[in-house]
């Protein structure tokens, strides 16, 4: 039953982390950038090792990313000149992403559903 719960969070970062680099507003990304966090946060506590759980929730949650969210809110980004040439990675991007989803497939219902003890 855990791994369900791991599995359904481990896609939650997937997708939150491709927000973050899809979104147009740089402070939106440092948001999903936190929830991925938070998220990481959850998988910790869900294995049983707290220590790690407080720790990633007080060092990167609490001083890092905040951090980071109020050096993005100071610099004053301009966003259209930021993807001028977005566009240009999108299908090395795209493919990269599709590797890893295929890994990560093969590993979780491949290997584990077929090959565990």
């Amino acid at each position: 039953m855990i791994n369900i719960y791991l599995t359904f969070f481990f896609f939650l970062i997937l997708l939150c982390a491709m927000l973050v680099i899809v979104s147009r507003n740089p402070v939106q990304s440092v948001f999903f950038l936190i929830v991925i966090f938070l998220m990481t946060t959850v998988i910790f506590i869900l294995l049983g090792a707290e220590f790690l759980a407080i720790a990633v929730l007080i060092i990167y949650v609490g001083a890092i990313s905040i951090l980071f969210l109020f050096v993005v809110m100071l610099l004053n980004l301009r966003i259209l000149e930021l993807y001028s040439s977005f566009y240009h990675h999108i299908p090395i991007g795209g493919f990269i992403g599709l590797f890893f989803f295929f890994v990560i497939f093969f590993y979780e219902f491949v290997y584990f559903w077929f090959f565990a003890v």
